[in-house]
């Protein structure tokens, strides 16, 4: 790993990904997690001040970034439950099969190398009955923001750690398996559009 992956951009990431609104779409979405909570690239910590300490018994988190981790600190500090990280990608999920009530993936598919065999282990994870929550930026519904999208994504992903701008975040969900139970979608105001369409929602394992 270089130094830019190992120092510089975790920090960058973190700036990024807590822009008012993204944080507004973490606000809708980290408050559904409860039980046993397995959080898929939980990075810097920014959907930790969301979960409902009354829901939630215990959140794994999943990254592969320890530095992530380490700026993740003061968020982590005064929580209410139990918080253990494993330092491991999204594709190996070290967990025993339906040991988990809930999934939740925020503003990961977009980078995760196989996106596919990671909801894979997702599924797997869950319990009968569990969900997984999802709140993402990818594919827009505008062909003109499509082709900004596919333009701008080779240099986008080279300089944002494999950071995908035009995966279909629905698409890849059912091909994974899974059945989306309810799903919303907007441009997020203030941000380009080519890199603002977000849409979030739930699933269930089929």
């Amino acid at each position: 790993m270089s130094f830019y992956e190992r120092h510089i951009l975790p920090r960058f990431i973190n700036c990024a990904c807590g822009t008012k609104p993204i944080m507004k779409q973490r606000e809708k979405v980290v408050p559904l997690a409860s039980g046993t909570v397995l959080e898929i690239g939980i990075g810097t910590g920014h959907n930790l001040p969301f979960y409902d300490p009354s829901r939630v018994q215990k959140l794994i988190g999943l990254d592969p970034s320890g530095k992530s981790w380490e700026l993740a600190a003061k968020r982590a500090a005064h929580l209410d439950f139990d918080l253990e990280f494993i330092g491991l990608p999204s594709e190996r999920i070290p967990l025993d099969d339906d040991s988990v009530d809930t999934v939740l993936v925020t503003y990961s598919l977009c980078t995760i190398p196989d996106p596919i065999s990671a909801m894979h282990g997702m599924a797997r994870v869950l319990r009968p009955g569990g969900s997984l929550i999802f709140c993402e930026h990818g594919k827009a519904p505008d062909a003109a923001v499509r082709k900004w999208q596919d333009r701008v994504n080779p240099l986008w992903s080279s300089v944002l750690g494999g950071c995908n701008l035009n995966r279909d975040i629905p698409s890849l969900l059912t091909a994974a398996g899974f059945g989306i139970d309810h799903v919303e979608s907007m441009y997020l105001p203030g941000t380009p559009r080519f890199a603002g369409f977000n849409v979030w929602g739930s699933a269930r394992a089929s």
